[in-house]
């Protein structure tokens, strides 16, 4: 048997400034010779939403290359992934106040603002690399979302929003609810869920607005097909949702930002932040931003 190689890992709670809080990551730095199958089996191990591996990048231009995994397959592109390896880069390159750099992933490159605000915590933003869009406008009825989320049909639904399906990149059924009561009595569960929604999109957001909350929105994200009861917190199921907004709210020309609260349910409040730029009635630009704090580190034998 070959000998095994220590490679080193961090973990970091990425959407929070509060250790044991937000969504959990963990990032493995020296993924050089380990293949697909490899990096998915570590994944699995680590046995959290996301696991990242941080490799050489393909260009001078670019910091790193990412590649993403859930515990059951490979994602494209994923929010606190980007945000944790971001914050986590820039601290391990010494930056004591904020740089910028680009960060390459399957979907393509990713520009990040980063800004360290301590040895262990910093805070990202970064630009969607694909503008996000409704993909499916109609894919089931609201009668089928209320019995999949185990709630009642005038739950689903507020100020004209109906469910659709949207995506940045990663496909997401956005559900909307009619009040934060709504969003806390969700009773899913993956059967359920893969059953009414497994050919439409990967997983289940929910959403509601947050009316004298934190947010302007509150959310929860259900994957059952990728392994996952709930999400803490979902990057880029808000930068679907920004595609969503855009029907819905319908902003004017100029910046908009969004806080979206997510993970109260589950003890593991998290805060992401979603920008839309928007130009000629158009959306032009959407970011995403949040807080990561270091959590552990240590070293890993493959």
């Amino acid at each position: 048997m070959a000998a095994a190689i220590s490679r080193r890992y961090v973990t970091l709670d990425v959407f929070t400034d509060r250790a044991l809080s937000g969504n959990p990551l963990a990032v493995v730095l020296e993924p050089e010779g380990l293949d697909g199958n490899q990096m998915q089996a570590i994944a699995r191990e680590f046995n959290l939403s996301e696991t990242v591996f941080v490799l050489p990048p393909s260009g001078e231009e670019s910091r790193a290359k990412l590649r993403i995994f859930t515990i059951n397959h490979e994602l494209p592109f994923a929010g606190h992934p980007t945000v944790g390896a971001a914050v986590l880069l820039a601290t391990l390159d010494k930056v004591t106040t904020s740089t910028d750099f680009v960060l390459e992933e399957n979907v393509g490159p990713v520009p990040c603002h980063v800004t360290v605000k301590g040895e262990r915590f910093g805070s990202a933003t970064f630009a969607v690399p694909r503008l996000p869009e409704i993909v499916d406008p109609a894919p089931v009825s609201v009668e089928a979302c209320a019995q999949a989320l185990g709630l009642d049909v005038w739950d689903i639904g507020f100020d004209g929003y109906v469910p659709v399906v949207a995506s940045a990149g990663v496909p997401f059924m956005c559900i909307p609810l009619a009040s934060r009561s709504a969003l806390a009595r969700i009773s899913p569960s993956a059967g359920r869920l893969i059953g009414t929604f497994g050919g439409s999109a990967d997983s289940v957001y929910v959403f509601c607005r947050d009316e004298d909350g934190e947010g302007d929105f509150r959310a929860r994200m259900f994957a059952a097909n990728m392994g996952i009861d709930e999400d803490p917190a979902t990057g880029s199921a808000a930068a679907s949702l920004a595609a969503v907004l855009m029907a819905g709210e319908k902003p004017g020309d100029g910046f908009h930002a969004f806080d979206i609260l997510q993970g109260v349910e589950m003890g593991r409040p998290s805060l992401v932040h979603l920008g839309l730029e928007v130009t000629g009635g158009a959306l032009a630009g959407v970011t995403i931003g949040g807080s990561a704090i270091i959590l552990s580190e240590g070293v890993i034998h493959i």
